[in-house]
């Protein structure tokens, strides 16, 4: 059982006034394999630097902590500079939603597989931490999707998504039908096994696994990716990110729509899913010098094929 007693302490030794980021919140991933060790490390530096801790409730309940400050999402939202977010990708989609509308700015430690978000190398996470709490530090916005499910008029459902928003089968049934409009434009209807309305940031998720382009974050862009669809001429496309996106299901059953996969929704023929750009935005901060190519090379394994003057020697 960890006990973090010891921060109201420090706390209340030092004074924050002069501090970057005087509040910070730590959150992590359920469960994960070491991921108390992260937290408690991260934890005892941010508090002897002065910092006030506090740790998402959730977290805290998993990794069995006693003592501290524990809040939920929307009140860490209202009291928080910064939250530091341990774990994957799935993680640091859970939390930015939440976070998204007190615009609090979010750094991810990957403690999970890929980490596209969560960008920071736990093994390397003491030193990067400590020069990005002095400044050395890269921001940059990321833009979300929210969409609502109309039936017979009325809104059913609404979400807010980071990657995407997802229309398809389900595992065992056929090919679902669906028509497609664009700020009220008819723009085709579609036999396939679902459609990806994806972000940038989503670009490197679902989206590019079905073949969908990659959108820089800094694009204001959003990409419609059919998944698997019958007519080989149904290739995504990039849209302007003030569109607005209308997908009605025409035919097919078992159909739901999630946001991120991790908010779902039952369809029924009739329903249409509607899909904009959300007037929230996401703030990532990276350690100084990040590439977002960088990181492109090291998630796909770019870097594994050899240099132009790696050849030339």
């Amino acid at each position: 059982m960890l006990t973090f007693t010891n921060y109201v302490l420090i706390h209340s030794m030092s004074s924050t006034s002069t501090l970057a980021y005087p509040t910070i919140a730590l959150a992590g991933k359920p469960m994960a394999v070491g991921i108390g060790d992260s937290l408690t490390e991260i934890a005892d530096f941010l508090a002897s630097t002065g910092r006030k801790v506090m740790f998402e409730a959730e977290t805290a309940r998993h990794i069995g902590m006693t003592g501290g400050v524990t809040l939920t999402a929307d009140q860490i939202g209202l009291q928080a500079n910064l939250v530091i977010v341990v774990g994957g990708d799935g993680t640091m989609l859970g939390i930015a939603r939440q976070l998204a509308p007190y615009n609090v700015p979010l750094i991810g430690i990957n403690q999970g597989r890929l980490g596209f978000m969560t960008d920071i190398p736990v093994e390397r996470m003491m030193p990067l931490l400590a020069d990005m709490l002095a400044g050395k530090v890269e921001s940059e916005q990321r833009t979300l999707l929210e969409g609502e499910v109309m039936r017979g008029g009325q809104a059913i459902f609404r979400g807010l998504a980071f990657n995407d928003v997802v229309v398809a089968r389900g595992s065992g049934s056929g090919m679902v039908e669906l028509k497609v409009e664009v700020d009220g434009r008819f723009v085709y209807n579609q036999r396939s096994d679902g459609l990806i309305v994806a972000t940038p940031t989503g670009s490197t998720a679902y989206a590019l696994s079905a073949g969908g382009p990659l959108l820089h974050p800094n694009l204001n862009g959003v990409a419609l990716v059919p998944i698997a669809p019958h007519a080989l001429s149904n290739r995504p496309i990039v849209l302007p990110d003030t569109s607005k996106i209308d997908i009605e299901v025409i035919n097919g059953r078992d159909i739901s729509v999630n946001f991120d996969m991790q908010t779902f929704a039952s369809l029924q023929h009739h329903d249409r899913v509607l899909v904009r750009r959300s007037g929230h935005t996401v703030t990532f901060l990276h350690p100084a010098g990040w590439s977002y190519y960088a990181t492109l090379r090291e998630k796909l394994h770019w870097h594994e094929y050899p240099s132009v003057e790696g050849q030339l020697k």
